[in-house]
Formats: structure tokens, C-alpha cells, sequence
């Protein structure tokens, strides 16, 4: 655990580092994008952060490479593979914060960098439940690229709003490490060094880092940045489900052979809910789901007069509310789970509640309009 403390801590002083240094270069070097219809910010801000994260990433992984104890983890081509497409992914996403590809041009690069990423190790082969496998290699790549870019797109979708993205990516490499490091001990490994651990401890350093600069108001954006996080957190939720065999936990413990496909889905489940409900609302409006609007969730929210860190604040709450309820199913029973869960999430409806006046005012309506319904039936 101190090795791994020590790299999430490393990864994030170096993001913290680099990320001025950025900063200064882009502004130096006026590569700062023009504002555009959709940006809510009201002067032009640097969106290369994603440098910097990528940067602190590959560094950390790097250094953890010539850790002895983490030797075992880099006797495969997995971690380099990760890197790799890390790597990829970050230059594409400069790229487009630069000269602004089109959809399909950007889709297309994301699917060859998976795809490159998938035939160097980082592949989903089996579902650690019931002992089900993937019994085609093409079917194999088929599936990783649809999960790695389903996740790559729901990252993106959702960073536009100061630290949105980070921080729901880093609570959700937190909630992935909790897991797989749980599974090391429960299963009374050889050593507790994995590359799925390593790579979300990484990432949580990186999240963390980029935040100092990105919670609103930021000084700089990680723009395709985004992309890259995203990557990075699918290439977890893939390398995690080869770790788990659930024969070795015991019966007690058969949750946990579905804990690898229910956590990936928990983490990004507001993003993934917002890919979904956007792409919907352009497509019903005549336009690709790929095209770049104003019609996420956050926006909608914004638009209706709410804070912005408080609308960022909200779906963080929501984010680890639903993700760490579900890697508590690992170490606890669900009774337990349950205990500590409903009340949090009340709290945390409450807070919603108390964020939107309009929820305030639709639930007072409600109350008075159940009232009046109550004493015209007394006076009849």
C-alpha cells in the first residue's frame, strides 16, 4: 500500500508541475482556441492540460517500472500497452483542440488507438461470471473497442464544466483501486502488485493534480485530455476482469464475480446516462450525436440559473455514491451496504434538492396541491 501511495502522490506532483509550465506555453505560444458557441467560459482559455496529465501518468508508471516491487507487473506487455495508448490518445486530443477535427476523423483515430492498444494485451477476453468467455479473438477485439470507446466518448461528453471530468474519473479510479486491491488481499495473492492498481493509482494522482488548476475557476482546461482519461479508466475496467477468479473468494463472496462488470457501469454512470440522453436530443433535432452542442446535462442545469461548482459538486456526490456503494459489496455484506447506503444517498438528495430551488419549489407544489386535494374531499 506505501508503494502505491507513493506513485499517486508522485503522479500528481508531477501533473501539478507540468501543468504551469503548460499553461505558459500555450499562452506564450498563443495556442489558446477562440471561444466557442458552446464554451461557457467568457474569456479564451488554454485546453492543452492534457498534456500534463498524460505527462504525470506515463512518468509515474514509468518510475513504478524500476520499483522492484512492482517488477512483476511490467513482465507483460499490458502496463507499455497503456502508456502507449495513453500516449496516442493525448496527441490526437492535441491535435483536435488545435485545428478541430471532425467527428468521424476523431472516431476513427479513437478506435485505431484502442484497437492498437487491444493487440498489445489490453483485451477483454472473459466475464468472471460463471467462468464465461469470450470464445472468439474477433469477437474479442470487437467488444474491447466497443467498451473502451463507449467509455472514451462518455468521459468527453461530460467535461464541460471546470473539473467535471477529473474529478468524476479520479472518484472513479479511487473506487477501482479499492477493488482491485481489495481482490489481491481477499484472494491471499503472492503480491499485491497489479497493473490494474497500479494504473488507477496512477490516474487518481493525475486527477487530483490537474484539479488544483481546474476547479472552477480554471486556468486552464485538459480539453482532449479527456479522451485520454478516459482511456486510461477503460483499459482498468478490462484488465480488472482478468484479474478476479471468483472460485478462489469463496461462495460467500459471489458478488464479487460481478463486481468487475457492475463497477465500470456504477463509475461512469453519469456520463454514460448524459452520452446517452444527448446523443438522443441531437439526433431528434436532425443532427450527428457526435455533434458539438450545448445540450449535456451540466448545460441544461447551468442554463436554469444553478452554480456552477455547485452543479459540479452534484454529480461527484453522485458519482461516489454509486460507485463506492458498489465496491463495499466486496468487503461487506450488502445488509451493511444498505445501513451506510440509503442514508448517504438521502443525504445526498438532500443536497441536490437544496442546490435546485426548482426541485424545491415543484415538491412545495406538490405538497400544497395534495392538501387542497385533501379538503375539498373533507368538505364533501
Amino acid at each position: 500500500m506505501k508503494v502505491y501511495l507513493l506513485l499517486m502522490l508522485l503522479a500528481m506532483g508531477i501533473t501539478v508541475l507540468v501543468t504551469p509550465i503548460v499553461r505558459f506555453a500555450c499562452l506564450h505560444w498563443r495556442i489558446v482556441p477562440k471561444l466557442r458557441s458552446r464554451d461557457i467560459q467568457s474569456i479564451p482559455i488554454p485546453r492543452l492540460g492534457g498534456i500534463a496529465m498524460t505527462t504525470g501518468f506515463v512518468i509515474a508508471m514509468l518510475i513504478a517500472s524500476t520499483i522492484p516491487y512492482m517488477a512483476p507487473v511490467f513482465s507483460t506487455s499490458v502496463p507499455w500497452a497503456v502508456m502507449g495508448g495513453a500516449a496516442a490518445m493525448s496527441l490526437l486530443g492535441v491535435i483536435d483542440d488545435v485545428i478541430e477535427l471532425d467527428w468521424m476523423t476523431k472516431l476513427s483515430g479513437q478506435i485505431l488507438i484502442t484497437g492498437l492498444m487491444a493487440l498489445s494485451g489490453v483485451q477483454l477476453v472473459s466475464f468472471p461470471i460463471f467462468g464465461i468467455t469470450i470464445g472468439s479473438s474477433r469477437l474479442s477485439l470487437i467488444l474491447t473497442l466497443l467498451v473502451v470507446v463507449a467509455i472514451i466518448n462518455a468521459v468527453n461528453f461530460i467535461d464541460g464544466l471546470d473539473g467535471l471530468a477529473a474529478g468524476t474519473v479520479g472518484i472513479g479510479a479511487m473506487s477501482f483501486f479499492i477493488y482491485s486491491y481489495s481482490v489481491s488481499v481477499i484472494s491471499d495473492a503472492a503480491t499485491y502488485a497489479t497493473t490494474a492498481s497500479l494504473v488507477v493509482i496512477a490516474l487518481v494522482g493525475v486527477c487530483a493534480g490537474f484539479l488544483w488548476f481546474n476547479f472552477h475557476p480554471s486556468s486552464i482546461m485538459m480539453g482532449g485530455g479527456a479522451e485520454t482519461l478516459g482511456l486510461i479508466l477503460a483499459s482498468a475496467a478490462i484488465i480488472v476482469t482478468g484479474q478476479i477468479d471468483p472460485s478462489v473468494l469463496g461462495e460467500q463472496r459471489v458478488l464479487v464475480g460481478l463486481l468487475p462488470v457492475l463497477l465500470p457501469l456504477s463509475v461512469i454512470v453519469v456520463p454514460m446516462g448524459d452520452l446517452v440522453a444527448t446523443s438522443l436530443i441531437r439526433m431528434k433535432n436532425g443532427k450527428s450525436p457526435f455533434h458539438a452542442d450545448r445540450s449535456h446535462f451540466h448545460d441544461r442545469l447551468l442554463a436554469r440559473g444553478h452554480t456552477h461548482r455547485g452543479v459540479v459538486t452534484i454529480l461527484w456526490l453522485w458519482t461516489a455514491q454509486v460507485s463506492l456503494s458498489a465496491v463495499s459489496l466486496l468487503n461487506f455484506p450488502w445488509h451493511y451496504v444498505a445501513l451506510v447506503s440509503v442514508p448517504t444517498l438521502v443525504l445526498v438528495l438532500i443536497f441536490t434538492v437544496a442546490e435546485f430551488p426548482w426541485m424545491r419549489e415543484a415538491a412545495r407544489k406538490a405538497a400544497t396541491h395534495g392538501k387542497d386535494e385533501d379538503d375539498r374531499h373533507s368538505c364533501e
